[in-house]
């Protein structure tokens, strides 16, 4: 039998263009809808379908997709699913296993993940995200004190404390009592940029507003290169 053949179970495909789009089976379906979700693309379809029909509505609706795609974020959980950066690695692997297990040491994080799991289920994607959240924020409680720390003291900077949160909206933050947060998500970027970041929050120690002192202040520990780093910074994407 061949592939168009094959009936749906609840998966997912990948597409060159559009990225991985999740296939969401729904017995009281009675045609193919395509929406956008948190994390992608996602079709529902009805019980029995192949896939070779889905993937003829892809090619068929391919124009509006397009578009649906571009304001959708891309940041699903399958088991292609990697994060390769400087400070934190973490894999998807199937096993024999009957339940998720994450696997941690020094170098790399590791989810097993039964076979013939459902990745188009909404609660499993959330559930997933949360395990790689903690897992970074683990990661981060590690990595960034000791990194902001040695900044501080080759600069001549001095904060009350720093804090590890798993903020989605600010990188950092530094209050007024000179007390810095850090988001966990800074490990998914590389190092120059993670340093960047720490460095603005360390600045703020002296300079609280964004003035022409401040910029001359993160200038002065960046070779002048503030402000091309915070622009490299926005436009940098995460793989979630």
């Amino acid at each position: 039998m061949n592939d168009n053949q094959h009936c749906i179970t609840g998966e997912y495909l990948e597409d060159e263009e559009l990225g991985t789009v999740m296939v969401r089976v729904n017995s009281r379906a009675s045609r193919l809808i395509f929406h956008g979700a948190d994390g992608g693309l996602v079709v529902t379809v009805p019980r029995l379908t192949k896939w070779g029909k889905v993937r003829q509505a892809l090619d068929e609706l391919r124009p509006r997709l397009r578009v649906l795609a571009a304001r959708t974020p891309r940041h699903l959980i399958t088991p292609r699913f990697r994060i390769d950066a400087d400070y934190f690695h973490l894999a998807m692997i199937a096993s024999d296993t009957k339940k998720f297990q994450l696997r941690t040491n020094p170098v790399s994080t590791t989810i097993l993940y039964p076979h013939r799991t459902d990745f188009s289920d909404p609660s499993l994607q959330e559930w997933l995200k949360k395990v790689v959240t903690e897992a970074l924020r683990d990661k981060a409680q590690t990595v960034l004190p000791p990194l902001l720390a040695g900044l501080a003291q080759r600069h001549g900077l001095t904060y009350r404390e720093v804090r590890i949160n798993t903020s989605t909206g600010r990188w950092g933050s530094c209050s007024t009592r000179q007390s810095i947060n850090l988001s966990c998500r800074l490990l998914l970027l590389p190092r120059h940029l993670i340093e960047y970041v720490l460095l603005h929050e360390l600045a703020h120690t002296r300079e609280m507003n964004h003035g022409d002192r401040f910029w001359a202040l993160l200038d002065s520990m960046t070779d002048g290169k503030a402000r091309g780093l915070r622009s490299e910074l926005r436009h940098f994407p995460t793989p979630i």
